[in-house]
């Protein structure tokens, strides 16, 4: 079967789901793994039945493929089977009653509040200052506000109708666009603001005059979200972090640190954008995990004898 028979359902995700590019590429590996696993049987991908699929869950958990990867591929075939089956092509969707292995659930791994303020206050010795002052621009976004990159990179320098994002300094607020195409209203905190101004006064000393992007790359253009990662990257280690930062890891850290001040889970969640707090609530376990360690190290009762 043509690979070219995946792309009504790629059109349906990218268009009626707004799926992003990343996560439509993810599907579409997935089912270009579905049909090489079919062919390599000899079944006919609209003659698939669920022991086929079990079969196929199994050789690739065999092969090494993590459970959450697991769980990706049958989402992806699932999908499939019932966009087929809505088009009248088949009767049963064979990936319906199939279940990837249970994953574990680690912890999203956070900065403490002394390194977070280390790494937004570090300084390096190195490099061009005015880059050094975009990164600390940068860095005050995505842990003063919880941005993911996506939405740190798709704010422009000022608000228009084509703006994905922006920074509204009169009410000191970020507006972004997140997952799901969903905008939402996010405060900026005052040193973000500092930063920021300073930042706005000289950005255009190095971005093109017809470029719309607030964070730019040395050659003038707008700044992705690799090139965002590998600058953290950069900047943790200057800074003598013990640890690999990423731009999730301050998002993680924006979390953690305000439920540990305020306790306000609903809050978080609103300031996150997660549509489901069930998603926001592994940020309880993390604090719970924070205060264990307080009481491990603190409490009389707690210490080993």
């Amino acid at each position: 079967m043509n690979p070219a028979v995946f792309d009504p359902y790629l059109e349906h995700l990218r268009v009626e789901r707004r799926l992003a590019p990343r996560s439509l590429q993810a599907y579409r590996d997935a089912l270009q793994r579905l049909q090489a696993l079919a062919a390599e049987d000899a079944v006919e991908l609209l003659a698939v039945q669920a022991h086929h699929v079990r079969g196929w869950i199994a050789r690739l958990n065999r092969d090494g493929l993590a459970p959450r990867s697991l769980a990706l591929q049958l989402s992806a075939w699932r999908g499939l089977y019932r966009w087929w089956g809505r088009e009248g092509l088949l009767k049963a969707n064979p990936v319906e009653g199939v279940r990837p292995p249970k994953a574990g659930k680690p912890l999203p791994k956070a900065l403490s509040v002394d390194q977070a303020v280390v790494l937004a206050e570090h300084e390096p010795t190195e490099g061009d200052p005015l880059l050094a002052l975009r990164d600390h621009c940068i860095v005050e976004l995505l842990y003063g506000c919880g941005l993911r990159v996506g939405e740190l990179v798709g704010l422009d320098h000022v608000s228009s109708g084509q703006a994905a994002g922006w920074v509204d300094d009169a009410d000191a607020s970020a507006q972004v666009l997140g997952k799901g195409s969903k905008r939402r209203s996010v405060p900026v905190g005052g040193a973000a603001l500092r930063v920021l101004a300073e930042w706005r006064a000289r950005r255009a000393e190095i971005a093109r005059p017809d470029e719309p992007a607030l964070f730019v790359s040395r050659r003038g253009t707008r700044l992705t979200a690799s090139q965002v990662r590998s600058r953290l990257k950069a900047l943790a280690l200057s800074a003598g972090l013990p640890t690999h930062v990423h731009p999730h890891m301050l998002r993680h850290s924006f979390a953690s640190h305000l439920l540990q001040s305020s306790g306000d889970l609903r809050a978080v969640q609103e300031l996150l954008g997660h549509a489901n707090i069930t998603t926001t609530q592994v940020y309880t376990r993390l604090d719970f995990q924070h205060l264990a360690k307080v009481y491990d190290a603190a409490h009389p009762r707690a210490r080993r004898r």
